[in-house]
């Protein structure tokens, strides 16, 4: 089976390295969202639906190539537990790629127009955009923290975590996503899950596998990253390989981890270095200088062999413009 997106046409179209948007829970939150509920950012999609299309704009005119969905705490048993069952529950993963997809063609729309309003030294251009529909693991769902340990409890088997996501997976499939986006994927047992899925003959979109890791070397359970991507490698379906919600002190090296394993395309959306304390559900700040830090890192990921650079968790439309501006001089 075709897959629907050609990846790698992507990646030339966009001059060998795309541009990934930003954190959208910190945009959210910036813009008046109440995300303290199991759902996170998820939640929007029943309560603001307008704040996720404004975000997905914000990143665009900003600069990003991939748009990432607001289902990354959404599944259909999150749902459940908020009384939302059956066919609603799917209506509203459905709902987080119908809006990205509709901000896309608003964008499009105000560029062809002329309608932007270009101050500074902000740049807004044609661009190609992709949809990229986010599947967080199921530690996110648990909402305790536990996708940024990676550890699950013996009960948890690759069958347990198949079952979980199927369905899910197979509803952002068919909403109209370019590709899936895997994220924060803490542990290889998870990972093992996700490339079994993806070999069932009814997804055909191209995936992407991003890890989080605790160092140069690990994702956060402790298993090498060299072997959590060798599992990405070993998938057709996957197009790029990587790493997301990690300390931008640690990419380099996790890069250079990561080409060992595999010869695709390597993606990074780091955090902005601060720590999530998962008891207070909240972000403690770091000791460095926020956007300034984060963006000196770029040119090195850049020539270490990434191909597509972003920022996960408190990073802003500020930061992938600096991005997209930097990575515009290669």
């Amino acid at each position: 089976m075709a897959l629907k997106t050609d990846f790698h046409s992507f990646l030339r179209q966009c001059g060998g390295c795309a541009v990934i948007d930003g954190g959208l829970s910190t945009e959210l939150e910036r813009h008046g969202a109440d995300l303290k509920d199991p759902l996170w950012s998820a939640k929007c999609l029943i309560t603001s639906p307008h704040l996720i299309s404004k975000v997905h704009l914000d990143y665009l005119e900003a600069g990003a190539n991939i748009i990432i969905s607001a289902s990354y705490q959404a599944t259909l048993q999150g749902f459940e537990a908020r009384g939302i069952f059956g066919r609603e529950g799917e209506a509203l993963l459905e709902k987080s790629v119908k809006v990205a997809c509709e901000a896309r063609d608003l964008y499009h729309n105000r560029l062809n127009k002329g309608s932007f309003d270009i101050s500074g030294d902000g740049i807004i251009r044609q661009h190609p955009v992709l949809v990229a529909a986010s599947v967080g693991s199921y530690g996110a769902y648990l909402a305790d923290g536990s996708e940024y340990r990676g550890v699950y409890g013996c009960d948890i088997s690759v069958e347990t975590l198949k079952d979980f996501h199927r369905r899910r997976v197979q509803i952002l499939v068919d909403s109209g996503a370019d590709l899936i986006a895997f994220e924060t994927i803490p542990n290889k047992l998870e990972a093992k899950a996700y490339a079994e899925l993806l070999e069932e003959k009814t997804i055909n979109v191209p995936a992407w596998f991003s890890f989080t890791c605790k160092d140069d070397t690990n994702v956060v359970s402790g298993d090498s990253i060299e072997d959590c991507a060798s599992i990405a490698d070993s998938c057709e379906k996957v197009v790029a390989v990587g790493i997301n919600c990690t300390a931008p002190r640690h990419v380099h090296g996790l890069i250079k981890s990561i080409r060992k394993a595999t010869k695709k395309p390597i993606l990074v959306y780091p955090n902005s270095g601060e720590t999530y304390d998962a008891v207070k559900k909240e972000w403690m700040p770091s000791t460095g200088n926020g956007d300034k830090d984060f963006v000196s890192y770029v040119g090195k990921w850049r020539v270490a062999g990434a191909a597509l650079i972003g920022g996960c968790c408190r990073t802003t439309p500020n930061t992938i413009r600096a991005i997209s501006k930097i990575l515009g001089s290669y």
